[in-house]
């Protein structure tokens, strides 16, 4: 295990029970990282919204951009959070209060306390790893819809 508390087969878990996905702090620049955590999600079969206010109502990756967590719909399963660590607490606090199943943090992003509150409330909550690169270490097979 490791800082964020899980194991190989909780991350497995997460990455093929998750279909719908939140990503906050989404980016239109193909040179961000998460531009393409965002495109490898969406090729993945996952359903990706992703959450900027600057660049809100735009098209990525076939999805609108919207403004806000709280407008990525009351279903999703997931958030994963490009923000920095100092910032990230009041996103998780967002995620549990819309009933998010899961907070993703990602690499470089920590927040112990938030991570506390997020299981205190029922959630999975991973930190400072990056689905793509846990999806690829795993050795995961290709999953579509």
């Amino acid at each position: 295990m490791t800082a964020d508390r899980n194991d190989d087969a909780t991350i497995r878990d997460i990455l093929l029970a998750t279909r719908r996905i939140a990503v906050v702090g989404a980016s239109d620049r193909p040179d961000r990282p998460s531009h393409g955590v965002a495109r490898f999600l969406v090729d993945h079969g996952y359903a990706v919204t992703p959450v900027n206010p600057g660049i809100a109502g735009r098209a990525l990756h076939g999805s609108t951009v919207v403004a806000a967590l709280s407008d990525a719909g009351p279903d999703f399963d997931m958030v994963d959070v490009f923000r920095r660590s100092e910032d990230a607490g009041a996103v998780v606090d967002e995620a549990i209060r819309l009933g998010a199943r899961t907070v993703w943090l990602q690499l470089g992003v920590i927040d112990d306390s938030a991570g506390e509150r997020a299981r205190a409330a029922g959630l999975r909550f991973v930190q400072d790893r990056c689905p793509v690169i846990e999806w690829r270490r795993l050795g995961l097979p290709p999953r579509i819809g």
